[in-house]
């Protein structure tokens, strides 16, 4: 199980910083360019979308990482990460892997036994 959890919290941790990335971009051609935010719609909340975009997978890679080692810290962090990218970046078609691989990464890094069986 922590194996399970190592894998899909790195995936959803690369994953994220994919979606990260672009919307982080969006939100400062948004700052560089106000009118685009009249055609758009623009953002509800861009303090929260720019932190998450940072701190959401990094908090997924963390916990992948510790996952093997310190199972309830790292699903707990893989489950922060989970929330805060559901919060920052709603659930749609390109939020929706990285979302459902965090949370159940957390919830296998949670219910891993200790030690492992092998």
């Amino acid at each position: 199980m922590r194996n399970a959890a190592l894998t899909l919290g790195l995936i959803g941790g690369l994953w994220g910083m994919l979606v990260g990335f672009f919307s982080f971009g969006y939100t400062d051609l948004l700052i560089r360019y106000p009118e685009l935010a009249e055609l758009t719609g623009g953002v509800a909340n861009m303090a929260l979308i720019r932190s998450m975009s940072l701190v959401a997978p990094i908090l997924a890679i963390a916990g992948a990482a510790m996952a093997r080692s310190a199972n309830l810290v790292g699903g707990g962090l893989l489950l922060v990460s989970s929330a805060g990218m559901y919060l920052a970046f709603g659930f749609g078609v390109f939020t929706m892997f990285p979302i459902a691989m965090c949370a159940l990464a957390g919830l296998l890094a949670l219910g891993a036994r200790q030690p492992d069986p092998h």
